[in-house]
């Protein structure tokens, strides 16, 4: 790209900043408009709680700000791919997306959008797309010829359903073929592709952590019931899993994929705070950490409204009890009368920093976490101003990109 590209593309920096939601907002108007064979990979709630289009914003802006090293998002790239190989997304889409993102930049800043900005862009989404499809398809090529890898979608039967707490559900996966499934690290995902959901048009694609230790014969996931509330109906895969899919029956699922795993280098004690379903990778992290690396020392701290909706405790606290290095740290929001009499947790309300640093014998660890996203902000700001190492942090968010800070 030359100089006066790379400029060009530089100065609309502010305005991207400024009015980045409002382009991709258009910008997802007009291409489902023109192509509405795309809402059979995208979400459809998080364009209508507008957290995709926030996250498409954040990503064209660090684009545009880092025109000239791109090197500095690949590791934003390479998450935002594994999302891509997962869901399904193939090189063929990227000029759609191109076309109506410039078509987006042009409407929301009109005259502004001159000539030799459209130029500039255009030729910078090229670019762009070039380095999104080199890294995805390194990544199909990975997730087909792994052992027991397959590409695309794949059948799989419900070989057992079971009940984890009040709003979450186990499902256990089996090849349909009966062959082998692929590896995965801890942390990692798969997307569950449904079809035929009854009033439902379009096909919808959910991502779910992985909720076991690798190297297993089956998968699992773990999938909260996610009821509506105001103006946001129920979850429309998570609704129909817990109430219409039942051992036996086929679902179609992607290889797994994510970012989000394990660090295993170095021999640092682990921390694992969840709050709510954010649980299910730490569950895999900490079945893994347990059959694996049985001298390191794991601190498992999640938070949940009650016992009711605490999932996988006994497992957790089977766990602790049998091995040495797990230490179960459990956070009530409201406890039941049943939960303050069994004292089976160590504090009601939520999760503080004060509470964290007075559990836990230092800031020198590797801290992991996943939940809601107020409750995940919380934890980051808190941990930085600990003086945790930016290396040593990492999070999960459960759907598109959010900001961590503040």
């Amino acid at each position: 790209m030359n100089q006066e590209t790379i400029k060009i593309i530089k100065s609309t920096v502010p305005v991207l900043q400024e009015r980045g939601e409002e382009i991709t907002s258009v910008f997802y108007k007009l291409m489902f408009g023109n192509h509405p064979e795309l809402l059979n990979i995208f979400n459809h709630a998080n364009q209508k709680q507008g957290r995709q289009q926030k996250a498409l914003a954040g990503s064209v802006y660090a684009a545009a700000a880092n025109i000239d090293n791109l090197e500095t998002i690949l590791p934003v790239v390479k998450a935002i791919a594994h999302k891509h190989r997962s869901l399904g997304i193939k090189p063929e889409q990227y000029p759609i997306v191109g076309k109506h993102l410039l078509l987006a930049i042009k409407e929301v800043l009109g005259d502004a959008a001159t000539d030799e900005i459209m130029k500039a862009w255009e030729e910078a989404y090229g670019i762009i797309a070039d380095v999104f499809i080199s890294v995805e398809q390194e990544m199909y090529q990975e997730a087909e010829t792994a052992n027991g890898g397959w590409k695309d979608f794949r059948n799989f039967v419900i070989d057992k359903k079971v009940e984890e707490s009040k709003v979450i559900t186990s499902f256990y996966l089996r090849p349909e073929d009966g062959k082998q499934i692929s590896s995965f690290q801890p942390g990692q995902y798969i997307s569950i592709k449904m079809d035929d959901i009854e009033g439902q048009k379009n096909s919808h694609i959910r991502q779910y952590s992985l909720s076991d230790s690798p190297d297993k014969s089956v998968y699992r996931i773990s999938v909260k019931k996610e009821a509506g509330f105001e103006d946001r109906p129920d979850g429309v895969v998570s609704s129909y899993l817990h109430d219409h899919v039942n051992e036996g029956d086929v679902v179609k699922i992607s290889a797994p994929a994510g970012d989000f795993v394990l660090n295993t280098n170095h021999d640092l004690p682990i921390v694992l705070i969840s709050g709510g379903v954010g649980l299910t990778p730490m569950i895999s992290m900490l079945n893994h950490l347990v059959e694996k690396e049985p001298t390191r020392p794991v601190y498992f701290v999640h938070a949940a409204i009650n016992s009711e909706y605490h999932a996988f405790r006994n497992h957790v606290q089977q766990l602790a009890a049998k091995h040495d290095q797990v230490k179960s740290l459990v956070c009530y929001q409201s406890p039941t009368e049943q939960d303050k009499q069994s004292s089976e947790f160590e504090k009601e309300g939520f999760i503080e920093m004060e509470w964290l640093k007075s559990i836990l014998p230092s800031h020198e660890a590797d801290f992991y976490f996943c939940g809601p996203v107020p409750f995940m902000k919380v934890i980051y700001k808190g941990l930085k101003d600990w003086g945790v190492n930016a290396e040593d942090i990492h999070y999960e968010f459960f759907g598109p990109k959010d900001e961590i800070e503040e």
